[in-house]
């Protein structure tokens, strides 16, 4: 059986995908599966060993460039390699007019399947006009957590039902591997940079936090000048944190992977510590806990929710309370 997966975007919700992988897998060995991906997580994807080819796909690029020869001949090649294979499903987890076109490029087999869902989950950006690409409409409940929602849509169309919890296939960490930049012993990860202000935890409460846990080194990332501006007020007030150097995604991935203790928002990276089972406090102040929340693990406490952020109390006693226990 040949399996193509379509999720483009973004880093969590590419994240959020990867179990599909293993329950594919588990109820049909020997199943091959390939995916189409943003060419940002093309290396998220390719830590999954059992995705057998990765296709990269640069539509913000590829726009901004049509003019360019090289970029239509990039544009001709991925059609291509898209192309290269019949599959037996292909499935649109995004629901986007974009993934459904890169759906409906796609080779299947006769009998094959192009399966997508039917509708979306609360405050998603589902398009609903993707659902013309399809073969086959699969629906969700309106609040379908993000990992599961993937899981249940290959469920249904492969006839098998979901009978364990989600494995995102990723290696775990390797002690001899660890990067240079990367202190040697135990330390703690603030990811606390998001894109939305909103969802942001207060820097007096990161403050506290990082003073409860020291002499524990803390280590702060930013992904924008703005975000480096923040880490380094948060750096002036701890004596045993350290704003880092900007990182590439795989050596975000890999802070996340070796570390002894995650704290975060409601972002990417920390639900890739969650993935990886490490001690990690999810912190939400200004989105919904029930679409995102590390449910798979007692390492992962989720607190908080829309409106109501949690207190630094809350979040240091979890902490502590998961150092202890590792």
């Amino acid at each position: 059986m040949k399996i193509l997966l379509v999720r483009v975007s973004s880093l969590g919700d590419v994240l959020h995908n990867l179990p599909m992988v293993a329950d594919i897998l588990r109820h049909h060995p020997g199943a091959q599966i390939d995916w189409v991906v943003e060419e940002g997580y093309v290396s998220l994807v390719r830590l999954n060993p059992h995705v057998r080819k990765v296709i990269p796909f640069a539509l913000r690029r590829w726009k901004k460039g049509l003019r360019d020869k090289a970029v239509r001949a990039e544009l001709r090649g991925f059609f291509r390699d898209l192309r290269a294979e019949q599959y037996d499903y292909v499935f649109d987890t995004q629901g986007l007019i974009k993934t459904g076109i890169i759906m409906a490029a796609a080779r299947v087999r006769p009998g094959g399947q192009k399966v997508g869902m039917a509708n979306g989950t609360e405050d998603s950006g589902y398009e609903g006009v993707s659902r013309i690409f399809h073969s086959r409409s699969i629906p969700v409940a309106p609040r379908t957590h993000a990992v599961q929602r993937g899981r249940e849509v290959a469920a249904a169309a492969l006839g098998y039902a979901i009978d364990s919890p989600p494995d995102f296939g990723l290696p775990a960490p390797d002690p001899a591997r660890r990067p240079d930049w990367m202190p040697a012993g135990d330390y703690a990860v603030f990811f606390h940079g998001t894109a939305r202000d909103a969802k942001k935890w207060a820097a007096t409460d990161w403050i506290a936090l990082g003073q409860a846990l020291a002499p524990m080194p803390v280590l702060l990332p930013w992904g924008s000048p703005k975000e480096k501006e923040e880490a380094e007020r948060l750096a002036a007030g701890l004596p045993n944190a350290s704003v880092l150097p900007r990182l590439s995604m795989m050596d975000a991935v890999e802070l996340a992977r070796h570390a002894a203790l995650a704290v975060g928002v409601d972002t990417g990276l920390t639900h890739i510590a969650a993935a990886f089972v490490r001690p990690t406090v999810e912190i939400y102040a200004d989105s919904p806990r029930w679409k995102t929340e590390g449910n798979w693990s007692p390492r992962i406490v989720n607190l908080g929710d829309t409106g109501h952020p949690p207190s630094s109390g809350e979040v240091i006693l979890a902490a502590q309370r998961l150092l202890e226990q590792s």
